[in-house]
């Protein structure tokens, strides 16, 4: 699961950065304002790669889809990238856990099985 919620996450962390780019664009938002929300964006979006196996991490990465679906109120293309970010997501939990569960079942059949198995 860590490396499919990665990979999610690190994509996340381009895209806001490019969001960020085009958010800077509009003359009613401040161009700190824009870089502080950003910049923070982007930083849990690669401090979550090392929490995803941690108890809430999880639930985190879910905190910054919502995030990510709802700045597209600053940058409307976000929306849809949101969505697709979300669909990502969810795709990198559920079918991570499922590959984790093959690769212990994996292990240990191959425990039981013995060193002269192979």
């Amino acid at each position: 699961m860590r490396v499919l919620c990665s990979s999610t996450l690190i994509g996340e962390f381009f895209v806001i950065g490019f969001a960020g780019l085009v958010a800077m664009k509009d003359d009613g938002l401040a161009t700190s304002t824009v870089w502080w929300v950003c910049g923070v964006a982007m930083a849990v979006s690669v401090l979550l790669c090392g929490m995803i196996t941690r108890p809430g991490g999880v639930q985190l990465g879910w905190a910054l889809q919502l995030g990510l679906v709802l700045s597209g109120f600053v940058v409307p293309t976000m929306f849809f990238l949101g969505a697709v970010f979300a669909g990502l997501w969810w795709a990198s939990v559920h079918y991570g856990r499922r590959i984790d569960e093959v690769k212990a079942g994996w292990a240990a059949a191959q425990a039981s099985a013995g060193p002269d198995a192979a």
